[in-house]
């Protein structure tokens, strides 16, 4: 069905394994880029370059996803419980935007808001009132995704949000994953946080020798590398040739995010997340009041904050 403003627009079945029923979908795109998003987590999930080349993981076993929103928490709470109040409320990791029917507000051919806000189903798991708007706009050939969270209530809201966006490893069919780097802005510490059953553990080192990560799957082989207060704010994720030489590039850069995860499975999958956060799972042997969790977002009665990341082809 044609959307009023020139939009295609229309009913698919969710394409992620493990999820069922229909999940209204939408595209916007310019010449150089094409972007699709489901009203199911308002998660992006396609991204196409000018000649129709998918840069996005297309979930699949490895990973039923392709870019979720993760709100309001990043990470995972001890035995997934959230404190507050001297209540236990049980929310699943990286919260409960990534599954949750989100609302048109606006669409045209190159921008898309979707919104999100608290209910009694929503209060179940966390237990404070929001407004969550994605808007995706699209320029030339980048895709930029702002999250705006807003407090409508009387109290103090706290929460995290974070970006979850999956790319295709190898970017370039032919070319070894172990042939690709993340080039990042500015020089790093070179050290990142371990994660130890989803939660934040000791500090540990990166093969890094400040501004070029080289990538391999051992990289991931005790889950996600999560950079806490990057320098950088932006990386470069490059497909190299034999003699060094830039095959294909894609560049990923955030504004108000603070932290970095990067992340692919384990056991080896086709696809590399890189991910801007504002805020981490809990640290272990941390279960206080959710209020009181370390690295949140704290909003004021009738605050607004935005956050961007956005991607370059």
């Amino acid at each position: 069905m044609r959307g009023r403003l020139g939009l295609w627009k229309n009913r698919a079945e969710a394409s992620s394994p493990g999820r069922s029923g229909m999940s209204e979908t939408f595209t916007i795109g310019t010449a150089g880029i094409t972007a699709t998003i489901t009203a199911h987590g308002a998660e992006l999930a396609s991204l196409r370059d000018a000649a129709g080349a998918e840069l996005l993981w297309q979930a699949g076993p490895e990973w039923p996803r392709h870019a979720p929103v993760l709100f309001p928490i990043v990470g995972r709470l001890a035995d997934d419980t959230l404190h507050h109040g001297g209540q236990k409320y049980t929310m699943a990791q990286h919260g409960l935007a990534r599954d949750s029917l989100f609302t048109l507000v606006e669409e045209g051919p190159e921008r898309l808001v979707l919104r999100l806000t608290d209910s009694p189903a929503s209060r179940t798991q966390y237990p404070f009132g929001f407004v969550l708007d994605m808007i995706y706009a699209v320029a030339g050939s980048s895709l930029g995704v702002t999250a705006r969270v807003s407090n409508p209530s009387e109290t103090v809201l706290p929460c995290g949000i974070g970006a979850h966006p999956g790319f295709r490893w190898p970017l370039v069919d032919g070319i070894a994953k172990d042939a690709h780097v993340i080039e990042f802005e500015a020089k790093e510490t070179g050290k990142a946080l371990s994660v130890e059953g989803g939660l934040l553990g000791a500090e540990k080192p990166l093969p890094f020798d400040g501004q070029t990560l080289p990538l391999s799957e051992a990289l991931f082989a005790r889950d996600a590398l999560v950079m806490p207060d990057v320098a950088s704010r932006s990386v470069r994720f490059v497909a190299r040739g034999a003699e060094g030489e830039t095959i294909r590039a894609i560049t990923v850069d955030w504004e108000g995010y603070r932290d970095l995860g990067l992340w692919s499975k384990p056991t080896g999958a086709p696809f590399l997340c890189i991910e801007p956060w504002l805020s981490m799972a809990s640290p272990v042997g941390w279960d206080g009041d959710f209020s009181d969790k370390p690295r949140l977002m704290h909003l004021a009665p009738g605050e607004s904050r935005e956050v961007v990341w956005r991607v370059t082809l």
